[in-house]
C-alpha cells in the first residue's frame, strides 16, 4: 500500500481544521460552571421551603393555640407543638429551631389617681417554648408586665399587636438556623424568624392549668 507523506506545513492545517473534539473539550470547560448553578439553585430552592416551613409553624400554633375552647392544659400544649415538630421535621427544626407560644392580655391594673403612675398595660401570662436553638422572647418572658405598664403590645415596628379587655392573643415567635445542604459557601447559615398572632375563640379562662410541662421558657 502507498503511503502518501503530506509536507508538515498541510500536515498542521489539516490538525488546525479538525473540530472532532472541541465539542468535548467546551463540554469539560463549561461543565463546573453548570455544577456551580445547579447547586447553588438547588440550596436556594431549600432555603426558600425553609422559609415556608417557618412562616407555617409560627402561623399554625397561634391558631391552633387561639382554638383551644375552654382553660389551656399541658396535653393542649403538646399537641399544638406536636404539629410544629411535624412540619419542621425534614428542617431538624426541634435541634437548630424554637417555637415562643405567648399567651398576651390586659393586666387589670386600675386606673391611676392623681398623682400615681399608670400601670395599666399587656401582660404575658403564661409562656411556652420548643426547640433548642439558645434564644430568648423577644418581648419579655412569662410574668412581664403584670402589675406594670412595662409591656403595651407585642410585635415588630408597624406590625404590633395588643389584646382587648377580657379575651387574649396567642403570640408566637418562631426562629430558625438554617442549615445548608449543599454547602455553607453558597448560602451562609442564616436565621429565619417569623412571628404569627390570633385572638383565642371564646374562653372563659385566659390562664393555663398548672402542672408539669418539659416546655419552659430557659432564659441565656
Amino acid at each position: 500500500m502507498m503511503r502518501v507523506h503530506l509536507p508538515a506545513s498541510r500536515a498542521t492545517k489539516a490538525l488546525y481544521a479538525d473540530a472532532s473534539g472541541v465539542s468535548m473539550v467546551e463540554f469539560a470547560l463549561v461543565l463546573p460552571l453548570l455544577a456551580a448553578i445547579a447547586m447553588t439553585g438547588i440550596e436556594y430552592a431549600n432555603l426558600a421551603m425553609a422559609h415556608v416551613r417557618i412562616s407555617q409553624i409560627a402561623d399554625t400554633v397561634a391558631d391552633n393555640a387561639g382554638r383551644v375552647p375552654d382553660l389551656v392544659t399541658e396535653t393542649d400544649i403538646d399537641e399544638i407543638f406536636a404539629g410544629a415538630r411535624e412540619t419542621g421535621g425534614s428542617l431538624d427544626f426541634e435541634a437548630n429551631g424554637k417555637v415562643v407560644l405567648s399567651s398576651l392580655q390586659q393586666n387589670g391594673q386600675p386606673a391611676p389617681k392623681t398623682g400615681e403612675t399608670d400601670n395599666r398595660g399587656q401582660w404575658i401570662r403564661w409562656q411556652r417554648c420548643l426547640g433548642a436553638l439558645k434564644v430568648n422572647p423577644a418581648y419579655g418572658v412569662e410574668g412581664t408586665g403584670e402589675s406594670s405598664a412595662a409591656l403595651q403590645s407585642m410585635g415588630k415596628t408597624g406590625r404590633t399587636i395588643s389584646a382587648l379587655p377580657h379575651t387574649a392573643v396567642m403570640f408566637v415567635e418562631v426562629s430558625y438556623d438554617y442549615q445548608p445542604i449543599v454547602s455553607s459557601a453558597l448560602v451562609k447559615s442564616t436565621r429565619i424568624q417569623y412571628e404569627s398572632a390570633f385572638i383565642v375563640r371564646d374562653r372563659a379562662e385566659l390562664g393555663i392549668q398548672s402542672g408539669t410541662t418539659s416546655y419552659n421558657c430557659p432564659t441565656y
